[in-house]
């Protein structure tokens, strides 16, 4: 009998095992791929970040190189050699997971994981064998696994997922991308940027819309100068699959259909949760509508000893959001009471430049009726920024009126993934814009660019600008 049986590998259940261990918790984990790690590691944040990486170290090279005074010739792009690094980097970070769990003495079962009853879990291997183990505590992370549309036949090779799209044999040469999301956009980036026409299709009428507006703004006019066309407001209505030939319909706001015709089209209108084969009704474990399971504000299920984290509960599916949420259950199965601010969860965009945000947008606050001033600073005005030739984007910080606490903070622009560290502890210290404006930020740095607007937050004080 196991204190805790973790069901699935990624980013909340791997963290949430090793939490548990470190614990004194005799634990163990299920997964039903033969490598560890969830979608994150083998098919989702890190094999991506390689190839944004890698194509953006083309891009550099095909366009800074010679006003920095590069000069290369006959340069081209081995994607072989490109999709082949990838893989090596996924690799060493599945087998960091692997020793992770030895050396935390975590069991690691390969297999299907589905439920007999509350306590006993079945795990069917793939070769049809089975086992069944026992635990007092289950933690489900299953995850999430690609949207797509009813009439839209993923036939995962001209019409493709962001599965499919990691492991492209060649580069297209025009990506249709149905979604406007975070995925859609950071893979368009990745072919985009080695040449291929991208077109993005988006119901709504911004990039990234669960973003401030100003960033989803940002982002489209700096993909524009990559060749990205964008139609905005428009309905998907049918996809074909011609051969070699892939025909996308839609309807813009005024009932009129366009057509687009491209070579691939990626498919990338969200995720959904992953419940399949897990027999969650067996333990008494209940599923909304939406296929999530149902949680209470301990991430207990309908059954008190089984809890679930991640992309299959609700709230955003972030790697980052499942870990925090990992280590609270198996931190509240010890006893203990941890603490998760959902609002300082921040998200990121990487595509070059990349965009981070914590705390609420400027939509939110009206929505909310909250006064607040808004201080922005342009990487254009940025000598870190001009130094290194990206000058595109900015940071805008949202402060109450009154009080002047930091409440959100929106960034597009050099390395704001990494900045925006900065600002959540900040919020998490619940700060002022003048708290922060009376630090001494490094100069020269991206980070100044935080610093200055928060000084032009409170009455318009930036240096800079």
């Amino acid at each position: 009998m196991y204190d805790v049986i973790v069901i699935g590998s990624g980013p909340g259940g791997y963290v949430a095992a090793i939490r548990a261990a470190q614990l004194g918790m005799k634990t163990a984990i299920i997964e039903k791929y033969s490598t560890l790690g969830g979608t994150c590691l083998n098919v989702g944040c890190i094999p991506s970040k390689a190839l944004l990486d890698s194509s953006e170290h083309y891009h550099n090279a095909a366009h800074t190189f010679k006003t920095h005074g590069i000069n290369l010739s006959n340069l081209k792009v081995d994607l072989k050699q490109m999709i082949s690094r990838k893989d090596d980097v996924v690799k060493q970070n599945v087998d960091g997971i692997q020793f992770l769990m030895k050396k935390n003495k975590i069991d690691v079962h390969h297999g299907m994981g589905s439920f007999v009853d509350k306590n006993t879990i079945k795990v069917t291997k793939e070769d049809g064998n089975s086992e069944e183990i026992q635990g007092k505590n289950i933690i489900i992370a299953t995850g999430s696994k690609p949207a797509s549309l009813p009439f839209i036949k993923l036939d995962k090779d001209r019409v493709i997922t962001s599965t499919e799209a990691l492991k492209m044999k060649e580069i297209p040469k025009h990506l249709i991308v149905i979604g406007g999301g975070v995925i859609g956009m950071e893979l368009g980036s990745v072919y985009g940027r080695m040449g291929a026409k991208v077109s993005v299709v988006e119901f709504m009428d911004s990039l990234i819309p669960s973003m401030d507006k100003t960033m989803g703004k940002e982002l489209q006019k700096s993909l524009k100068k990559l060749g990205f066309e964008f139609y905005l407001k428009h309905k998907v209505t049918s996809v074909e699959n011609k051969g070699k030939e892939v025909i996308v319909k839609a309807e813009n706001g005024k009932g009129e259909t366009i057509e687009i015709k491209g070579d691939y089209v990626l498919v990338s209108i969200g995720r959904k949760p992953y419940t399949e084969g897990l027999n969650a009704e067996a333990a008494g474990v209940k599923l909304n509508d939406r296929g999530q399971v149902e949680v209470n504000e301990h991430l207990q299920t309908s059954a008190s000893h089984i809890y679930a984290i991640g992309d299959v509960v609700k709230g955003a599916m972030l790697a980052h959001k499942a870990e925090e949420e990992g280590t609270f259950v198996a931190e509240t199965i010890a006893g203990q009471k941890p603490h998760i601010n959902y609002n300082l969860i921040p998200g990121v965009v990487y595509t070059w430049p990349e965009v981070a945000s914590v705390g609420y947008t400027e939509e939110q606050l009206k929505e909310k009726s909250i006064k607040y001033k808004s201080g922005k600073f342009p990487f254009m005005a940025s000598g870190r920024a001009r130094a290194s030739m990206d000058t595109d984007g900015l940071v805008k910080v949202l402060a109450d009126a009154e009080t002047d606490e930091i409440l959100g903070v929106h960034m597009i622009g050099p390395r704001t993934a990494d900045m925006i560290a900065e600002a959540v502890v900040a919020m998490e210290y619940r700060a002022s814009a003048e708290d922060i404006a009376r630090m001494s930020h490094a100069h020269p740095t991206y980070t100044e660019a935080f610093k200055e607007a928060c000084l032009a937050a409170t009455d318009n004080r930036a240096l800079h600008i």
